[in-house]
């Protein structure tokens, strides 16, 4: 495995390699000879935006979104060369199963499963190794009825009890936050830990409470003032009541149980889940390769680090070249926001009419009259994890050396999601 290579600064913090225009020598010299199109992580950015991302934390343990990485290479590097990152927050209980099968330990599932099969198999793997088994989410009396008619007496499966961390305003009629649970009052939360610790099914050994609006949505200037002051003054009082209703409802749920584990946060607020005496760990993944979502907060700057290459493949007028493919939409409202960009060269913009298409990209700008057929053009992803469904690996970039390549889910046969 290679490392990260020593940079001069350019000034403002950034090191010359991770400039743009230190960042396009390097590219060229490094995949001089490979054909795109490619995906690559730069571990110059990378193992910048760790460092970034554990100095937020302040020593709370970070647990890995495995959704956001999608690549089991990337995820043992991480955890074997950072000792601040812990576990792994995973999205789906088949993934689960497969990442405890090959070695990952300390796995918690984000989301409820209601696959039936894959939970008789947890509650197998439980009965195995009780202490060190995967954990899984519920909200709901509903939750804990499949779980106990798919695993037919077998157990006590682990459990997570998932809180919610939404904002209701106008007495509950309008709620401002990802709707994940329905778990919202400390009398709830403490309702629903009582039904699961009076069940001899099952364990309950962790909380969780994900404020996805405040965490992975940007209150920085580029979507103008007034929307960047809304945003803003809305995560501030969503903050400040959540803070209070969430340390309350932990106290409630640990007179009942001995959790194992309390967690919460994501990249984009690192810094306040740091500061929660009640929050054990954080969660953050998508920091990692930095893509377009993070750009657009205040209190953080990232450097990209995971990215595409598209050929050059037609020449349509003198500032207007088409690249191959790069129709990568990630999910999510919306179509032009969804977009991948085109990040290098500089000078390059998407076709207004066209935006990225399925096999064909245009691209105008004054960049593009310097571009000749088969040049590469970067771009990045505006979602982190979802790049590595297009593509079955990640090559590494130490410096200018393609250092490693590491098999992405899909290199691997697998597909969750």
């Amino acid at each position: 495995m290679g490392t990260s290579s020593t940079s001069t600064s350019t000034g403002a913090g950034t090191p010359a390699s991770l400039d743009p225009a230190g960042r396009l020598a390097r590219y060229t010299r490094a995949f001089e000879g490979l054909e795109a199109p490619f995906a690559f992580v730069d571990l110059d950015a990378l193992h910048s935006n760790a460092g970034e991302m554990l100095g937020r934390a302040a020593g709370k343990p970070i647990r890995l979104a495995s959704k956001s990485l999608r690549c089991r290479g990337m995820q043992r590097l991480l955890l074997e060369r950072y000792p601040g990152f812990r576990g792994q927050l995973t999205y789906t209980l088949p993934e689960t199963l497969w990442l405890d099968e090959t070695g990952s330990e300390n796995l918690l599932l984000a989301y409820p499963s209601v696959d039936r099969t894959a939970l008789r198999a947890l509650a197998q793997r439980t009965r195995e190794q009780p202490q060190g088994a995967p954990i899984v989410m519920v909200d709901s009396t509903e939750h804990l009825d499949l779980i106990e008619a798919a695993v037919a007496g077998e157990g006590p499966v682990r459990v997570c009890l998932d809180f919610d961390a939404s904002l209701w305003v106008a007495g509950g009629r309008l709620k401002v936050g990802p709707k994940r649970t329905p778990v919202h009052t400390v009398a709830q939360a403490r309702a629903l830990a009582e039904d699961i610790c009076r069940r001899g099914t099952f364990s309950l050994v962790a909380l969780m409470s994900y404020e996805g609006h405040i965490a992975g949505v940007g209150d920085g200037p580029s979507g103008g003032r007034l929307r960047s002051s809304l945003i803003h003054g809305m995560q501030s009082v969503s903050y400040r009541e959540l803070r209070r209703r969430r340390a309350a409802a932990i106290a409630a749920v640990r007179e009942l149980a001995d959790l194992e584990l309390v967690n919460a946060g994501g990249t984009g607020d690192l810094q306040l889940v740091a500061s929660e005496p009640a929050i054990t760990e954080a969660t953050a993944g998508s920091g990692f390769y930095a893509p377009l979502l993070f750009d657009g907060f205040r209190a953080f700057s990232l450097q990209p680090a995971a990215m595409f290459a598209m050929p050059v493949s037609r020449r349509p007028g003198p500032q207007t070249v088409t690249v191959l493919g790069g129709g990568y939409l990630a999910s999510g409202v919306g179509a032009r926001d969804r977009m991948p960009r085109p990040y290098l060269p500089e000078g390059l913009e998407l076709d207004g009419l066209e935006g990225t298409g399925e096999v064909q990209t245009p691209l105008h700008g004054a960049a593009a009259s310097a571009l000749r057929l088969g040049d590469r053009v970067y771009f990045r992803h505006v979602k982190a994890g979802e790049l590595c469904e297009h593509f079955d690996r990640l090559y590494l970039l130490a410096g200018s050396e393609i250092a490693d390549e590491l098999p992405t889910y899909r290199g691997e046969g697998r597909s969750f999601l």
